[in-house]
This record gives structure tokens, C-alpha cells and sequence, in this order.
């Protein structure tokens, strides 16, 4: 019995049902994987030891909720004796002594972590193509970015290989290519879910979260990455609901807020109409619009490409050649060290961003942009805090539009910053947001967003799952199948 494109509550039942054993089931994921390396999903796989641990499950009554599921985990989550590259060269040697707090959470709940996947180098990044290791294919199109940063893992689970994965959202890393790869991912309110042994990138924006065929999937991980960590400053001490307790329950009198601010007349034709379809969808489901007003929204991405890459340079200024990581050969002293260890060990795109981030955090123009788009964030979430007195949850597009052929945006980093437009507010504001599939634009998927109150993602996801059981775009799959 095939286990491609199944969800996890499907591969829960056919494994308690002992349809298929632990070791069956990681046997074909790791024939799936290899069936599809031209997606160069993953950088590192972990065959051996998820092999031994599906063995032990067959033999031993596992425990957990997530018991044999086998899961991929982004690359910039540290795992204990399994290499983690972050997508780049200067750790492309790198074994962690330990793992991510969200990792041993989702190992404790019984998932099999099968490898590691490609991204974004330090995920920095929207179409998977900074990578040290090359580009990742969408599984939709031979020529099809899958976005990013969390490429690798969206076109993971978007192929079928495995049935959910980990993925991290700074700007919208993993609604974006949640959106371009046709299957539903979640941004926890930030510090939901632990930062101890996430590499960093932006402190103060990035967070990681689910990535499923499913919000129903997504909550089921959802409830098990979420903890206090004291090991985590960021980490948030509240009380973690079920994420699946609500999810049947019905949306009637849901109130969905439409921003303004937000002028889809500049999208596509067949994106407008899809989102006028998904509008009408969640009013037959008895849901309310309500326009709303953010007036600094338009202020989101110039504040996020301030803001991240002052907190990136700051992160990636440990990485020189002294501690850990890549080392130059035969520098002839400590500065040239320095020099070429971060000339060889960085590319591009990591190079932009350290240098605008040491820019604006320089004495004579940090009041002048980084003080400033700090100012103008808080302006944004009091926006946000303004409108959620008045509705539920918020949607709009998750992406311009679908997929774009790689190599296609290079030459224009501005333009392929903007492919974030919708994603980064939340991230601005410690939002919860997730995209679900919602519409198919010439035969490749695309997205919607809904965003949440603080600490709602309950009823995220409940809105997601019941558009989801009304539905089938997020059954659909690159084969043409469905599940």
C-alpha cells in the first residue's frame, strides 16, 4: 500500500491498523526520496538511524502521538551528530553536539527525523535558489521555483515524499513556499514554539512552525513543537491549548477582515478571482467581512529590509573562521583570515544583507534607519492590535502570484524582495499566519493567507480546516492525483 501524499492522521490509522509496519513505511519514504532527487529536496539524509528507530517501534509499543511518522527538518535546525548546513558553505562541515529544542520535541513525540532539507543559505532568500547547494525544483514544474526559504521542505512534502516538515518564517519563509508548492503551512505567534537551536537569522522575527498537506496536520504537529523553553529568552510561558479541539467547530459569525490598504488590482486577473472565490467560500460557511484599515502597512517591507539584515549581521558575525564552521587555508594573518573565510564561505545574496545590516546599524546612520524602522514597526503593530478589536482573524493573498521560473527574478533583488509583501507584516508584528491552498492559476497552485491574533492560532486553524473539508485544493497534487 503506498504511503505517497498520505496525511499523518492517515498514516496514524493505517499504522495502528498495522496496514503497513514502522520499518515499511520509512523503507518507501526513503525509495520516495530517492525517486525524486531531481528536486534536490534534501542536503543531508538520515537513513540509517530512522531505519533503527522505525525497527524498535516494530518491536516495542512506541509512544507519542506522532509515533513512526516520518517528518523532514529544515537545515538550519541544529540535529545532534546530523550535519546542519543552513544552505551554505561555511557550515557545510558543521555537526552539532546537540538538538534543537523543537527537534527533541517532535523526536520525543515519536517522529522519525529522515534528513535534512534544502533552503535559502541562512535562510535569506525567496525562491530556494541561494543555496550552496543548488536550486530545489517545485515539484508542479520542471522550471518552477518552490520558494523559500523553507523550499526544500515545502517541495518535500508537496511531492509526497513525507507527510509533514519543519520549517522557519522570518518574512514569510514558510507561507510563501507553503503558497507556490500547493500545501498548508503555519507562523506561530512569535515565541510560540522555541528558538534554542534554530541557527539565526533575525532575532526578533524569526519563528518556526508546521508544514502539512493539511491545518489539521499542521495543528497535530503544532501540538507537539510548542513548549516554554527556558533555555529561550523569546520562549513564551503560557498555556499551550490543543490545537485540534476546535477544529470541527463551526465558523458561523467568524469575522474576517479585508485590508484597505491592500490593492489586489495590481495582481493577476485569475489571482483576484480566486481570492473573490475564497471570499464567497467562507461566506457560505457564515462568515462576515469586514474592511479594515492598517495605514502603515505599506511601510512592511522597507522596515523588514532594515530590521532583518541589522540583526543578520549582528547573527552571522560569529561565522569567521576562528570558532566553528569553515576556515580559510594558509591565511597569512588574523584579518585575512576574516576576509577570506567570509569571501569563500558566503554567497551573494548573505553578502547583501551583512552589508546593508552594518550599514544602517553604523554610528552615523543608525538613529536614520534602524531606530526609525523600529518606530515604524510598533506603528504597524498597533495597527494590527486596533483592527483585531473589531474582527477575527485577517486574510489576503499569501503571494503576488504562483510559482516563477527560476533564474527569472536574479537579476532584480528588489523584486524578489516584494515577493514578501503579504507575509512580512505578521512577522513584523509577532503575528500568527498561515497559508492554505486555495486555487490552482495555469496549473500551478497558489495560496491564501489568514492572519491571527496573538496567540490564536486555535481559530486559525479552525477557519483553515473548515475550508479545507469544504473543499479540495489542498488534495490536489502534482501528479494529478489526489489522496
Amino acid at each position: 500500500m503506498s504511503v505517497q501524499y498520505k496525511s499523518i492522521k492517515e498514516l496514524k490509522n493505517m499504522l495502528n491498523n498495522r496496514d503497513i509496519s514502522h520499518t515499511e513505511l520509512i523503507q518507501e519514504t526513503f525509495l520516495n526520496i530517492k525517486n525524486n532527487s531531481k528536486l534536490n529536496a534534501f542536503i543531508t539524509l538520515n537513513e540509517e538511524e530512522s531505519l533503527k528507530k522505525a525497527n524498535n517501534l516494530d518491536n516495542i509499543a512506541g509512544s507519542g502521538s506522532l509515533a513512526g511518522i516520518p517528518i523532514a527538518q529544515k537545515d538550519l535546525f541544529c540535529t545532534k551528530d546530523l550535519k546542519t548546513t543552513c544552505g551554505s558553505n561555511m557550515l557545510s562541515n558543521f555537526i552539532p553536539p546537540y538538538s534543537a529544542t523543537v527537534i527533541k520535541n517532535l523526536e520525543n513525540a515519536g517522529c522519525i527525523s529522515v534528513g535534512k532539507t534544502n533552503m535559502d543559505e541562512f535562510a535569506m532568500g525567496s525562491s530556494n535558489e541561494t543555496s550552496f547547494y543548488g536550486n530545489v525544483q517545485n515539484p508542479w514544474g520542471e522550471n518552477l521555483v518552490p520558494g523559500g526559504s523553507s523550499g526544500g521542505s515545502a517541495a518535500a512534502v508537496a511531492a509526497g515524499i513525507v507527510p509533514a516538515a519543519s520549517g522557519t518564517d522570518t518574512g514569510g519563509s514558510i507561507r510563501q513556499p507553503a503558497s507556490l508548492c500547493g500545501i498548508s503551512g503555519l507562523k506561530p505567534t512569535y515565541g510560540r514554539i522555541s528558538r534554542w537551536g534554530m541557527i539565526a537569522f533575525a532575532s526578533s522575527l524569526d519563528q518556526a512552525g508546521p508544514m502539512a498537506r493539511t491545518a489539521e496536520d499542521c495543528a497535530l504537529l503544532l501540538n507537539e513543537m510548542c513548549s516554554h523553553d527556558e533555555k529561550d529568552t523569546t520562549s513564551i510561558d503560557e498555556a499551550i491549548p490543543d490545537f485540534t479541539e476546535n477544529l470541527n467547530s463551526s465558523i458561523q459569525g467568524l469575522k474576517i477582515g479585508l485590508v484597505k490598504e491592500f490593492d489586489l488590482s495590481k495582481l493577476d486577473n485569475d489571482v483576484v478571482q480566486i481570492f473573490e472565490e475564497s471570499k464567497k467560500h467562507y461566506e457560505s460557511l457564515g462568515a462576515e467581512f469586514i474592511e479594515i484599515s492598517l495605514p502603515n502597512i505599506s511601510l512592511s517591507v522597507p522596515t523588514y529590509y532594515v530590521v532583518a539584515p541589522a540583526e543578520c549581521s549582528s547573527n552571522l558575525s560569529r561565522f569567521d573562521g576562528v570558532k566553528f564552521g569553515k576556515r580559510c587555508d594558509n591565511p597569512k594573518d588574523l584579518e585575512e583570515l576574516y576576509i577570506k573565510t567570509r569571501s569563500e564561505g558566503f554567497g551573494d545574496e548573505v553578502k547583501r544583507r551583512i552589508l546593508i545590516g552594518s550599514y544602517v546599524l553604523s554610528a552615523g546612520f543608525y538613529d536614520a534607519y534602524y531606530k526609525k524602522a523600529q518606530q515604524v514597526r510598533r506603528l504597524i503593530k498597533n495597527d494590527f492590535d486596533s483592527a483585531f478589536k473589531n474582527v477575527d482573524i485577517i486574510m489576503s493573498p499569501t503571494t503576488r502570484g504562483a510559482a516563477f521560473e527560476a533564474g527569472s527574478k536574479g537579476d532584480d533583488p528588489i523584486q524578489m524582495y516584494l515577493e514578501d509583501l503579504f507575509t512580512i507584516p505578521a512577522n513584523l508584528a509577532g503575528l500568527p499566519a498561515m497559508s492554505i491552498p486555495n486555487g490552482m492559476v495555469d496549473n500551478k497552485p497558489i495560496g491564501l493567507q489568514l492572519i491571527g491574533n496573538f496567540l490564536d492560532e486555535s481559530r486559525l486553524l479552525q477557519a483553515a480546516h473548515n475550508f479545507q473539508i469544504s473543499t479540495d485544493w489542498h488534495l490536489k497534487t502534482p501528479s494529478g492525483s489526489k489522496s
